[in-house]
């Protein structure tokens, strides 16, 4: 069991290694670090075992720009727990529709997503080929961003 806990602008600098994690560059992860909400996701013990930011997309959407779960801690359900939270968090407030993107060759992110009810909407073809660095994952270069939609509020 974890809670969420919302971080001040000035502490969001002490989990860039985490959100690293999650966009390989440090330089794009600066790039918008401060335009959302960052919650750092804790365990019973008072650990953090992740992190995400979450960016309002005007009323009804939110986005998650970043979420990682520290690696130690990964495959224990933290993943789905802040999913759960980040929903319910965002439904109380009238949001409607949260949204993730991932890189085309992220295969784990893609089904982790899937399993948590998020359904692929679009691709931005070519999201990753700026990038200042190639990134590659199982062998597969990363180039395009899979976008995924989840409904907070039933249609």
């Amino acid at each position: 069991m974890i809670t969420l806990s919302k971080v001040t602008f000035d502490d969001y600098n002490h989990y860039l290694d985490l959100l690293v994690l999650a966009d390989e560059s440090e330089e794009i992860v600066k790039s918008y670090l401060y335009e959302g909400h960052l919650f750092a996701a804790i365990d019973l013990s008072g650990n953090c075992v992740g992190v995400s930011l979450i960016i309002e997309d005007g009323t009804e959407t939110i986005e998650i720009k970043n979420m990682a779960v520290t690696p130690s801690q990964q495959g224990k359900g933290y993943g789905k727990e802040m999913i759960k939270l980040i929903c319910e968090l965002y439904k109380q407030k009238g949001f409607k529709v949260i949204t993730v993107g991932t890189a085309n060759s992220s295969i784990n992110n893609l089904a982790f997503y899937q399993k948590c009810g998020f359904r692929i909407t679009h691709v931005r073809r070519n999201f990753f080929a700026n990038y200042p660095e190639e990134i590659w994952e199982d062998g597969i270069r990363a180039l395009d961003m899979v976008m995924l939609n989840k409904y907070l509020v039933i249609k």
